[in-house]
């Protein structure tokens, strides 16, 4: 298996290059740009975080973590896209704490069908999307990241089976088990 750029200086970082960080960075942004858009396009409008800011905070988290899990390039966008979530559910939790409600429109089919942004107008709950996975993680763990990696992280359903190491028909009908259980949680 060839190793790329980006697989060498992950191993680089792993081992405690602090070095590897920068190059690291300059490789991946182009990318990380394109998740955190993703990401942010079914928010509210006037959400208050730009791509930059959601990327940039998500790298603090991915830099303070000690033990790095991402051993190659698609694990890597699947780890960033989740840390990106997360900011996102913790900007909402904020957002929320002096008014309950959010005034976000409940998270739709259409919305869920990962590989698909929202319709225009049609905004995610964040905190709703959040619970949902939460839920769905309880019920079974494998469903939930099947999810993460397609919606948050953009794979294609055969770089999804290849990193939980499943067949694809194993994680398409994961994905289709889990599509319909968000859509009975977020109506």
């Amino acid at each position: 298996m060839h190793s790329g750029p980006i697989t060498q200086l992950l191993k680089a970082r792993a081992a405690g290059d602090a070095s590897a960080e920068g190059p690291l960075l300059e490789l991946v942004y182009a990318e990380l740009h394109k998740l955190a858009e993703r990401q942010l396009h079914g928010e509210r409008a006037g959400h208050t975080l730009t791509p930059t800011a959601l990327i940039h905070e998500a790298w603090l988290r991915l830099a303070a973590e000690r033990v790095d899990v991402a051993e190659d390039r698609r694990s890597f966008y699947a780890l960033a896209a989740r840390r990106m979530r997360q900011v996102l559910v913790d900007h909402a939790r904020r957002r929320n704490a002096d008014k309950r409600g959010g005034g976000a429109a409940a998270l739709t089919l259409e919305a869920v069908d990962l590989g698909q942004a929202p319709a225009a107008g049609g905004e995610i709950d964040a905190l709703a999307l959040d619970q949902a996975l939460e839920q769905l993680e309880a019920f079974d763990a494998r469903k939930a990241r099947v999810v993460e990696l397609r919606y948050f992280a953009g794979l294609e359903m055969t770089e999804v089976a290849e990193l939980l190491d499943i067949s694809r028909a194993t994680a398409q009908r994961d994905w289709e088990v889990a599509r319909a259980f968000l859509h009975l949680r977020l109506r």
